[in-house]
């Protein structure tokens, strides 16, 4: 693993998640991003975005030399194995989750915890444990009281956090709580930490119990896949991460577990990613339906549903994992941020931006969960009628894009695109459908839109379709043009369109950068987008060309982490993560990409 001094790389890290809030492990034993009770409240561990000043939890052997780790099988449980000193050691990570129905979000239990055990499977190690809570993002150093040899408790402000360790631990000058110890074969310790709880995290014999619990909750979701392909292991990875994303109170999907993480270590462009975005919502609505996961497409459909309703012009691009609109973006100055990567944003201000496609993103979602047999409300239905007379009423106006740039609005053509899209998937369901509706307009401006940006958004001498109307930089959302159907990916003005990207925005590793040349309105620089190059692959699909695509697809592959999990993008020549860590987005064009060369395979199979 590489690491910056003592900090660990992006991807050092795995998750763990209760679906109500989630975790980042290192590959050291450390736990040290976690915010209690959501996903995205003020963390408690936080030391991924201040190496000195944030909390972190630890429990490893010491003199360790090198580590492996997997998930077990079917879960969100992390083993890691460290080979020490004299021995070698087993580390279990989780946070405790259960349900009668582990496909139903709104029937998880979750005891907003996070549980360890260190077992030694050889020889003899001698092990250190350290909880060190810092609340509010570091800003907090909590008071700690012990509670006798295995139990504390650290306050601070409306936080508090009990801590227990099977091993007789010290708390440390309102530092936190130490342990440490010496374990020989088949002996281990156990450590865990509870929120706002003035008792005991847990009692000596429960964790054997919240394991095993946390192990069927997750072997019993993943039961219900239903992809069989080549790639299964990698799919069934995405797909539990995606679950492990989940909010499940309200079925909402979070974008990542994480903020500040950056897109150029050292620089600016550091975002909060724990909110759902609605254009999350077609894109997830397709990876769980095509998995067999009906019941939580069915509960995110009807997040979508309850979060954005109201007028159709209120329509944010983003929400609060219960609905919230207001996203106030604020910075955090005295972190140092993740390496020096300042500033450190809790919030996201581009929920406010006017961006057109989400308008074609929600039809399409409502497209597809009616396709794969969801029913259309009527009173949704009267909702997305509002949808498409204000797409008429505001196509031909400029916006910010769907890359949340601050640079100014222009006549993106990825934004034309999807109000194309928001009316044909109109004028489908209300066909399909016999519902009410002014199908003649709709088709109307459709084709007017679609003449416009074959005129506007092509351009000739490049050979290709641009970013907006009147330039000339590439844009890798325009890959997604013949994924929702506008035009053909064997028409030569989208084929030369590929060509052009697959030439022009790619690293020589052959990863797609979203677009190049072109002021956003923010300083420093970024990765490639991991999502994107998932994109590049499905296009050379839908040319014909499997084996390149073939090849695209496990490049992108080996960047993922020891754990399958990725980050929003990849730096090119170094292959480090960077950005929001895991992203939802990347997640989901695995899945489809995935499946749709499974597809093109059996195809090309004789017989």
């Amino acid at each position: 693993m590489k690491s910056h001094g003592a900090q660990p790389a992006i991807g050092d890290y795995g998750l763990i998640s209760d679906l109500h809030s989630a975790a980042l492990v290192s590959s050291a034993g450390s736990i040290d991003w976690c915010c209690f009770p959501r996903f995205d409240s003020a963390a408690v561990f936080s030391r991924i975005l201040d190496w000195q000043r944030g909390g972190y939890f630890q429990l490893a052997p010491q003199g360790v030399h090198t580590t492996e780790r997997r998930y077990l099988p079917n879960t969100k449980i992390i083993e890691t194995t460290f080979h020490a000193d004299g021995g070698s050691a087993r580390l279990t990570d989780l946070m405790p989750v259960r349900s009668d129905n582990p496909h139903d979000p709104r029937a998880v239990e979750a005891s907003q915890q996070i549980v360890r055990t260190l077992e030694c499977t050889s020889g003899e190690v001698r092990f250190s444990m350290r909880c060190r809570p810092r609340f509010d993002y570091g800003t907090i150093i909590p008071h700690v009281t012990s509670n006798g040899e295995h139990h504390g408790v650290a306050h601070g402000g409306a936080d508090a956090l009990a801590v227990y360790c099977s091993a007789p631990m010290r708390d440390v000058a309102d530092d936190g709580f130490l342990a440490d110890g010496r374990l020989r074969s088949g002996e281990r310790v156990s450590a865990a930490v509870t929120y706002r709880s003035q008792t005991p995290a847990v009692a000596d014999g429960d964790v054997d119990r919240l394991v095993a619990e946390t192990r069927a909750f997750w072997e019993g979701w993943a039961a219900g896949c239903r992809y069989d392909g080549a790639y299964h292991d990698e799919v069934m990875r995405s797909a539990l991460t995606l679950k492990a994303l989940t909010y499940a109170p309200s079925g909402g999907l979070v974008a990542a577990a994480t903020t500040s993480l950056p897109e150029a270590v050292g620089g600016p462009r550091n975002w909060d990613y724990r909110f759902t975005w609605i254009r999350d919502a077609s894109f997830a609505l397709y990876a769980l339906s095509i998995l067999g996961y009906r019941e939580e497409a069915r509960h995110f459909k009807s997040w979508l549903e309850w979060s954005t309703s109201g007028r159709a012009r209120d329509l944010q691009i983003m929400y609060g994992l219960a609905g919230e609109r207001r996203l106030t973006e604020i910075e955090l100055p005295e972190l140092d941020g993740y390496r020096g990567s300042r500033p450190v944003r809790i919030g996201n201000g581009a929920y406010s931006q006017f961006q057109l496609d989400i308008y074609g993103e929600v039809m399409d979602s409502a497209h597809l969960y009616r396709i794969f047999g969801g029913e259309m409300d009527p009173e949704y239905w009267n909702f997305l009628r509002h949808v498409a007379a204000f797409v008429i009423d505001h196509w031909r106006e400029p916006d910010d894009g769907l890359w949340e740039t601050r640079g100014g609005r222009q006549h993106f053509v990825f934004s034309k695109v999807m109000c194309w899209v928001a009316l044909d998937r109109a004028i489908k369901a209300a066909r399909a459908l016999d519902m009410p509706g002014d199908v003649d307009l709709w088709a109307r401006v459709r084709a007017e839109i679609r003449d416009e940006v074959l005129t506007r958004g092509y351009d000739a001498d490049r050979g290709a379709f641009v970013q907006a109307y009147g330039g000339t930089n590439l844009d890798a959302s325009n890959l997604l043009l013949p994924l929702f159907g506008f035009i053909r990916a064997t028409d030569p003005r989208m084929e030369s369109t590929i060509r052009a990207i697959s030439r022009e925005l790619t690293s020589p590793e052959g990863l797609v950068y979203r677009y190049r040349g072109y002021e956003d309105g923010l300083a420093g620089g970024e990765g490639t987008f991991t999502v994107c190059t998932f994109w590049l692959a499905d296009n050379l699909i839908l040319l014909g060309e499997v084996d390149r695509a073939r090849e695209v697809f496990q490049t992108l592959l080996g960047h993922g982490n020891d754990l399958g999990l990725f980050s929003e993008e990849i730096e090119p020549g170094s292959g480090e993560m960077l950005g929001n860590f895991p992203q939802a987005f990347s997640h989901m064009g695995l899945i489809n990409t995935a499946r749709q060369l499974d597809r093109a395979e059996s195809r090309s199979r004789p017989g």
